[in-house]
């Protein structure tokens, strides 16, 4: 069959013409190192926009095919189908030397990842471009963007969802009408790179056990243990150290993998050269060596359990923190100008600026820019800082791509020259200069621009409660980032799972390129293109332990974030979702590394907070300040 719809209208020249493989697989669950490929499509495009190509399937996985309400295939329709290594050779020559398309792309990824390396081959893909990230920098009017909506919107037909082949032929008109936008915006494509890899190198080891007990604080001389201290080892044991470890374990220590100032004891037999012994000399952790720690642990004090969260409450509105606005500061890096992470906390009052509330596109709280998305051009730093702060101030939202949903354009000392201007005078938008922000008139946006509702506009420390739903599972939440692409400017987003302390219980806490998943699964880094990253996060699973996930981004080399400039960051349930908050942090200048969003524990429920605070000193730096172990 031809798609007819993949080749109307299609940019076939310049940076958009591709020999594409449009894939979509049905999956018995969502975890691709556990779970299987249930059904596949492909259908290829040439650059021409013509369909040259099809190929789908059922597959026999072997296995439960999960969900059956969702994809709507059950074992006996999957018994007598081939098994995935039958057709892998077939389908790895229709994605050959063709970039990969799906919407949510690494999800289709992974899944192919694990199937070919299952069967023993390699996945024949160098490229990927997902048409959920091309629409985040798209940005079309649409309340989320979920396949079904993004159809609807481009006109694509769309006759059985969570079908496989009729899915990939949606997603060729949606592609079509993507790349058609993004020519029109002269936006870049998020093409990702895709390195062969084996299972092996990317399945997650097994999650560590999260300690039930808060820390008690440091060893005391004389004092037994207690229950939740964070005891670490170092150097040769008499023992097995898994035989160590477990029974420390078993009773209710905290094992830790690195020292820091909240380390309470570190076990070793001989004095040591190590990093852990020149840390806990430098912290004055107490040490003590595996004779003694064997004894102590016959008589272990009983500790203080963490507060769990409730696993359901009723739905909460997004809302800003309760007034007054300024707030003594909850002890976190970044709460304090030019606090440290790793030194220790300052309860001191800071005022945290209140949150906009969502509003309409016609300004119904009266701010002169409410409703209104704008792109500022040009300008020293900060001379753009300032612009931007104003937007928000005036209740607009501060762009850094030219996008859809961008309604102004304003433009400081050389911003004429910004390589955007030909296409945003193309696209006749409104072009302002500085002195339109001391009293803007500006009418209000066209009803092409509208949605049902806008996200909320944080400012710099804004802080939202994040809705947890009621009697239905909670959504994951993804914190995407997303920035200006800059040539030579590679930019890697991180996580750190951290505890009371604001400390990793473990590297493997550390979430990062080389590491991008939790071994628990619960904090996972998906990359959308060159200039987009994404921390997705189930709270709903988080051990009681883990109090703050801190996201932070960092940039490769001798660059700085003065030369990315802003960073935008969203949050938004689920991955197709549109954000319900956003903020754009202009924190850095000669910063190499910066605390973008935490998300925390209040109570029973989550609460983001937009950070902004940047630092001169690299990752690795960043790293050891939350106490993952970093090879000098």
């Amino acid at each position: 069959m031809r798609l007819a719809s993949a080749s109307l209208d299609m940019p076939t020249a310049g940076d958009y013409a591709y020999d594409w493989a449009l894939i979509d697989v049905e999956t018995s669950g969502l975890v691709a190192r556990r779970d299987r490929v249930l059904s596949v499509a492909v259908v290829t495009i040439g650059q021409d926009g013509e369909q040259t190509g099809e190929f789908s399937t059922l597959l026999d996985p072997g296995c439960d095919p999960g969900p059956v309400h969702v994809h709507g295939l059950t074992a006996e329709r999957l018994r007598g189908a081939p098994t995935f290594d039958q057709v892998a050779g077939q389908i790895g020559s229709l994605l050959q030397n063709r970039v990969l398309v799906a919407h949510n792309a690494q999800f289709d990824y992974d899944f192919l990842a694990h199937e070919f390396a299952r069967a023993r081959m390699w996945l024949p893909v160098s490229q990927r471009l997902c048409t959920l990230a091309l629409n985040r920098q798209v940005d079309p009017p649409t309340d989320d963007m979920k396949l079904g909506t993004l159809a609807a919107h481009y006109g694509v037909p769309q006759t059985r969802a969570h079908d496989a082949l009729d899915d990939t032929r949606v997603l060729a008109g949606i592609l079509r009408a993507s790349l058609c936008e993004a020519a029109r915006l002269d936006l870049p494509l998020p093409l990702v790179a895709c390195p062969p890899r084996a299972e092996s190198q990317f399945t997650p080891n097994p999650p560590k056990t999260p300690c039930a007990y808060r820390n008690p604080g440091r060893l005391t001389p004389g004092e037994p243990l207690r229950q939740g201290m964070k005891i670490a080892i170092t150097g040769e044991t008499a023992h097995a150290r898994a035989e160590l470890v477990g029974r420390a374990v078993a009773a209710g220590l905290n094992m830790v993998t690195s020292v820091s100032r909240h380390t309470s004891a570190l076990v070793t037999n001989q004095s040591s050269d190590s990093a852990k012994a020149r840390r806990a000399a430098s912290e004055g952790v107490p040490v003590i060596d595996e004779h003694t720690f064997l004894r102590m642990l016959a008589d272990v004090r009983a500790g203080t359990a963490h507060e769990a969260t409730a696993a359901a409450v009723a739905t909460v509105p997004l809302k800003a923190p309760a007034t007054p606005q300024t707030r003594v500061a909850e002890s976190h890096p970044g709460s304090v100008p030019g606090s440290v992470p790793g030194s220790a906390p300052v309860p001191v009052a800071v005022p945290v600026p209140v949150p906009r509330q969502a509003v309409s596109p016609v300004g119904a709280l009266g701010d002169p820019l409410s409703g209104h998305r704008v792109l500022v051009l040009g300008g020293v730093h900060a001379a753009a800082v300032a612009a931007r702060t104003r937007v928000v101030e005036l209740g607009g939202s501060a762009a850094v791509n030219l996008s859809a949903s961008v309604t102004d354009v304003v433009l400081l000392a050389s911003g004429e020259r910004d390589r955007r201007m030909s296409r945003i005078t193309a696209l006749e938008l409104p072009v302002h200069d500085e002195h339109w922000l001391t009293a803007p008139t500006a009418a209000a946006p066209g009803s092409a621009t509208a949605r049902t509702r806008e996200p909320h506009v944080m400012p710099r420390g804004g802080v939202i409660d994040l809705p947890m739903p009621h009697g239905t599972p909670a959504p994951e939440w993804y914190v995407t980032a997303g920035w200006s692409p800059r040539a030579g400017c590679e930019i890697d987003v991180v996580a750190f799972i951290l505890d009371e302390d604001e400390q990793v219980t473990s590297d493997e806490d550390f979430v990062f390129y080389g590491a991008p998943e939790s071994p628990a699964g619960t904090v996972r880094l998906l990359t959308g293109g060159p200039a987009e990253q994404t921390i997705a996060l189930d709270l709903a699973s988080m051990p009681p332990a883990t109090r703050k996930v801190v996201v932070a981004a960092a940039i490769d080399g001798a660059a700085t974030f003065g030369t990315v400039g802003a960073i935008q960051i969203g949050a938004a349930a689920g991955s197709s979702g549109s954000p319900i908050a956003r903020a754009t942090l202009d924190a850095a200048t000669t910063e190499r590394t910066v605390l973008l969003a935490e998300i925390y524990r209040r109570g029973p429920l989550w609460r983001l907070r937009a950070v902004g605070q940047g630092y001169d000193h690299g990752l690795d730096a960043l790293a050891r300040g939350y106490g993952v172990s970093i090879a000098d």
